[in-house]
């Protein structure tokens, strides 16, 4: 049940950057809007996480991804 919520979680924080970004969650809207997503400068560029260099595209698949693994149990997350 804790992996299914770890799930849960991600793939809602990947829904909410992709409304951030992109001002929508409409496929239409943010298909025609990732070339100019995806060309602009990172997120995390300097600070806390100052080693790593994110994109918001990165960000958004990486949270996704998680969501993904959690939902259907794959590495990592399953018991």
């Amino acid at each position: 049940m804790m992996v299914n919520r770890v799930g849960d979680f991600g793939l809602v924080l990947g829904i909410l950057a992709i409304f951030y970004f992109f001002g929508s969650v409409d496929y239409t809207v943010v298909f025609s809007l990732v070339p100019h997503v995806g060309s602009s400068s990172t997120i995390l560029d300097e600070g806390f996480f100052g080693f790593l260099n994110l994109s918001p595209l990165s960000l958004i698949s990486f949270l996704i991804f998680i969501g993904v693994m959690g939902k259907s149990a794959q590495l990592f997350l399953h018991t």
